[in-house]
């Protein structure tokens, strides 16, 4: 399932990578404390299906979106697959506990959403992930695929965009929602912030240890692990001459140092497949610790863009290959 319009492309966003592992972080701390509360901030099982027309598709798609994914559910009462299908996704809605909202269009009274949407067909089922759209299956489909997609779907909101989904709690009366509690603070938060302005201050040395710091307290801290490995690839760059860095990797294609120079450039300019091909192709020409070297230098820079992406995915696989 590759999700319309999600991947980084062109420049890579350091800072909005950063920003998703915080969002995802932030949301766990909110969805944990609002459960420890009895149900702060929670819905009621009622709640996770929706039916939502035209007038209402920004605030309860769009906007929603950015808190949980919205499946949609497009539909018609002629339709029979969808009879067969509906009854499935809105199921599977409350059994996946508010880690999706499932809205359902009615495509006879909406036909402007069914054009935006480019519907064909029904039943097609779409989603919208902080406020971006992605087709997910078109036709009937069996509860196996069904949950396959959404699984993908879940894993997908989480690891881009932090969003954990809704609390949900069965003594909650249908549309009487509350607010959540803010989320506690948690006992690194000052050092990261100290990191975050370091870094926007251009300090990377600073955010380093920053960083650092944290990770010497606490090893699994995912957010210092991405913006350790972040601050440190700024850092390498920051004193760098691109053209002679170029050059030099251009005249020693066998230099682990140059390769490995040059693939940091190429990823902070945004070139992710140069990057990652140009060190496996390195991996292939050396041996030994220089071999080693590129090889671990590689497994940084998956850590920057996202073990996630499907580039990622595919260069760890090249990567294999090489080795083995």
């Amino acid at each position: 399932m590759q999700p319309r319009n999600m991947s980084m492309s062109g420049v890579v966003d350091l800072a909005a990578v950063k920003a998703a592992q915080e969002a995802k972080a932030k949301a766990e701390q909110t969805r944990a404390e609002a459960a420890r509360q009895g149900g702060a901030g929670a819905v009621s099982p009622a709640d996770l299906v929706i039916d939502v027309d035209e007038a209402g598709f920004e605030r309860d798609v769009l906007q929603r979106s950015a808190e949980v994914p919205v499946v949609i559910d497009f539909w018609a009462e002629w339709c029979q697959p969808c009879k067969q299908l509906s009854p499935v996704l809105e199921r599977l809605a409350v059994e996946y506990d508010g880690r999706f909202l499932l809205a359902k269009i009615d495509v006879d009274a909406n036909q402007m959403l069914m054009q935006q949407f480019g519907v064909q067909g029904i039943p097609a089922v779409f989603a919208v992930v902080a406020g971006q759209a992605l087709p997910l299956f078109q036709g009937a489909a069996g509860e196996e695929q069904i949950r396959g997609t959404l699984d993908q779907l879940v894993q997908v909101a989480e690891e881009r965009f932090g969003l954990t989904g809704l609390v949900v709690d069965p003594d909650a009366e249908p549309g009487a929602r509350t607010e959540p509690a803010a989320a506690p603070a948690g006992p690194h938060d000052a050092l990261l912030e100290a990191a975050v302005q370091a870094l926007d201050a251009g300090d990377f040395g600073g955010a380093v240890q920053a960083y650092r710091n944290v990770l010497s307290d606490d090893p699994a801290n995912s957010e210092a692990k991405l913006g350790l490995a972040q601050a440190e690839l700024l850092q390498r760059v920051q004193g760098m001459d691109p053209q002679q860095v170029r050059r030099d990797a251009a005249e020693k294609p066998a230099d682990a140092g140059a390769q490995i120079a040059a693939a940091d450039l190429d990823l902070v300019g945004g070139h992710v497949e140069d990057a990652f091909g140009r060190l496996i192709e390195t991996v292939q020409r050396t041996a030994g610790d220089d071999r080693d070297a590129v090889r671990r230098r590689l497994l940084e820079l998956f850590e920057v863009v996202g073990t996630d992406d499907p580039r990622v995915v595919g260069a760890r696989r090249a990567l294999a290959r090489a080795l083995f």
